[in-house]
């Protein structure tokens, strides 16, 4: 055995450490909460016919190195006729370790991938609020963060390469 240690030198020199990624959960809580019925007792008296709006955020921070906080804000507002149901706000949070991705593989982990860990939660805290409000239960369908961060990417691309456009008339004015 010793001698294949020996037989090889090359083989015996250190290589460079490459960090191994690593993705961790740390935490999930509700960062806010609000659950409001503004035409309540009325309302119920109504047919159950509504129309929903859901609005959809998130956003990452860091904590402290490869420790993120990950918050997914989801807004439904559901109306009969012109008058409010409900309105129902969750800020569903987490603190995630991420490390040893580039950055270009961040963005994608804090926009897509932390959001989708989050959003089962934030789905269950909004159908038991619904719930508990004396409605119909609110069950929300899948959502394709990927789909909605490639979008957000392009939007940013587009507008950056606008603001590009827009400098280099201004300076072509100059001159």
């Amino acid at each position: 055995m010793s001698d294949e240690k020996t037989a090889n030198p090359e083989q015996n020199k250190e290589q460079p450490a490459q960090q191994d990624k690593q993705f961790a959960l740390q935490k999930i809580y509700v960062k806010d909460v609000s659950f409001e019925t503004p035409n309540s007792p009325s309302v119920f008296t109504e047919k159950w016919e509504p129309s929903v709006n859901i609005e959809l955020n998130s956003n990452g921070k860091p904590l402290a190195e490869d420790v993120h906080e990950v918050v997914l804000g989801i807004t439904i507002t559901a109306k009969v006729g012109e008058k409010v149901a409900y309105l129902c706000e969750v800020h569903q949070a987490g603190i995630f370790t991420i490390a040893g991705f580039g950055e270009q593989e961040l963005g994608p982990m804090l926009g897509s991938y932390c959001p989708n860990v989050l959003f089962p939660y934030a789905r269950e805290a909004i159908s038991d609020l619904v719930t508990k409000g004396g409605f119909p239960q609110l069950l929300l369908a899948p959502v394709n963060f990927d789909a909605i961060y490639m979008d957000h990417v392009k939007k940013q691309q587009a507008q950056g390469e606008a603001e590009a456009q827009g400098e280099q008339a201004e300076q072509a004015k100059v001159h």
